[in-house]
């Protein structure tokens, strides 16, 4: 199973030629947001409503020495996938652009390639 990772267009610019990816919220909270495929467009439109552009970044979790846990931290009754320390860039296998539909609405369904 692939993880998914929002991230807009300026804060992947930072580190896109980096040997790590560490977003705010590796400081802020000390983990990686992350999504599984299907939790991705409510994910997506949750925290980036407005937005008109995102980049979605798939992560193969093998290649990833931090720890990864799903856990359910807002009670909300889903558990999300969440990275304890920085993201190595060689583990983010695609990088892929996230607009929204007309009505501004983010949706996603992951190309058959990600699943595997």
């Amino acid at each position: 199973m692939k993880l998914y990772h929002l991230v807009p267009p300026d804060q992947w610019e930072q580190f896109k030629d980096d040997t790590f990816y560490a977003p705010p919220s590796l400081e802020q909270e000390g983990f990686i947001h992350c999504s599984s495929a299907e939790q991705v467009s409510a994910s997506a439109n949750r925290h980036f409503a407005g937005n008109t552009s995102l980049w979605l970044l798939v992560i193969n979790p093998e290649k990833v020495s931090a720890r990864i846990v799903f856990e359910d931290l807002y009670g909300g009754g889903m558990e999300f996938p969440h990275i304890y320390g920085q993201l190595p860039i060689q583990a983010i296998e695609a990088v892929i652009p996230l607009k929204p539909e007309a009505a501004g609405r983010f949706s996603f369904l992951p190309p058959k390639a990600f699943e595997s």
